[in-house]
């Protein structure tokens, strides 16, 4: 039997236990660049245990509600950030850690201007871009060693809506 879930529209509050939002603030932390440049300074956490940042673009398929959620995976040894390049908002499931294993999953809907940070060791699903293919900047971890870790449902859930 699937779990059914409802993801809810992405906030700074609901994500902050597995992660950073990233988004214009309103007012900026500086004018740069001749006063032309807002800068919203300093908005996600980079936390790795070793190696280095890299920056990877990724080109994600569609897809579509009802979602079915089999699979999350985590990066022990550090943070991953991803900053849609087009616009398609994303589902992002995300879990807490009850003894090594995923607790229940919390889904989210980015909006339109919104990035995430995954914070290191989060449970988290899939790339999945809602309703169009997505290509996203993704800046994670870089080096040896395994820095992966799934864990597949055997009761998968299935993301049934979005909240209006």
């Amino acid at each position: 039997m699937k779990r059914a879930v409802v993801a809810r529209k992405l906030t700074a509050e609901r994500f902050a236990p597995f992660g950073d939002v990233l988004a214009p603030k309103p007012v900026p932390d500086k004018i740069i660049n001749q006063g032309k440049c807002a800068r919203h300074h300093d908005l996600a956490q980079l936390d790795f245990a070793d190696g280095r940042a890299g920056i990877s673009l990724f080109d994600a398929e569609a897809r579509a509600l009802p979602y079915t959620v089999e699979l999350v995976e985590r990066h022990p040894s550090g943070s991953q950030a991803f900053v849609p390049l087009d616009g398609v908002p994303m589902l992002i499931t995300v879990a807490p850690d009850v003894g090594g294993a995923p607790g229940p999953i919390e889904v989210f809907v980015s909006q339109p201007g919104q990035s995430i940070n995954l914070h290191r060791g989060t449970w988290h699903g899939v790339l999945a871009p809602l309703g169009a293919p997505g290509k996203y900047i993704v800046i994670d971890r870089i080096g040896a060693g395994t820095n992966l870790e799934e864990y597949w449902f055997d009761d998968p859930w299935t993301v049934i809506a979005t909240e209006d």
